[in-house]
């Protein structure tokens, strides 16, 4: 059986070109496209397990993807947040190492929050960071009362199990 070393190394000189030109055509930006394409492959680098591939640009394709799906998130929050600071004046304005920490949490807490559902990830955000009382995001979700507290409470815990079971 190759080693994982190997079949890395043939991994990526058979089809990082095909994965960087995919890339780049999703994102319009050949800078971006390469940095996805080259953390595609160190993700796959820090995999453990030996694999064999049947398909491989096609499994090169889902992992990326997912890593476009994220560029994609980042690039929503940063713009975001930028209009949220523009009217700042200067003298408050964060430095560019406090955006960046922000940046970085900001990315933290939506990859937290795409593993809930829908309706929970809603009530959640409503009572988080609009301070709705229950009663009142049931009525604006349309929702029992018993609904929205089983949201909050599903959305809390999965909250805890990525804080402390991780």
């Amino acid at each position: 059986m190759p080693s994982h070393h190997s079949v890395m190394h043939t991994l990526y000189t058979d089809h990082h070109g095909w994965l960087h030109a995919w890339l780049r055509s999703k994102l319009g930006n050949a800078a971006d496209a390469a940095d996805l394409a080259q953390d595609t492959f160190v993700r796959l680098l820090n995999r453990r397990e030996l694999f064999e591939l049947k398909a491989p640009r096609a499994f090169l394709r889902t992992v990326a993807k997912g890593l476009v799906i994220d560029h994609w998130r980042r690039e929503e929050l940063e713009r975001a947040y930028l209009e949220a600071i523009a009217h700042l004046p200067a003298h408050e304005a964060p430095s560019p190492e406090s955006r960046e920490l922000v940046f970085e949490l900001l990315e933290s807490i939506a990859s937290m929050l795409d593993g809930l559902k829908p309706k929970v990830r809603q009530a959640f955000l409503l009572a988080q960071c609009e301070g709705m009382p229950h009663k009142r995001i049931a009525e604006h979700m349309g929702v029992s009362l018993r609904s929205v507290e089983r949201y909050i409470a599903d959305a809390l815990y999965h909250c805890y199990l990525l804080r402390y079971d991780a």
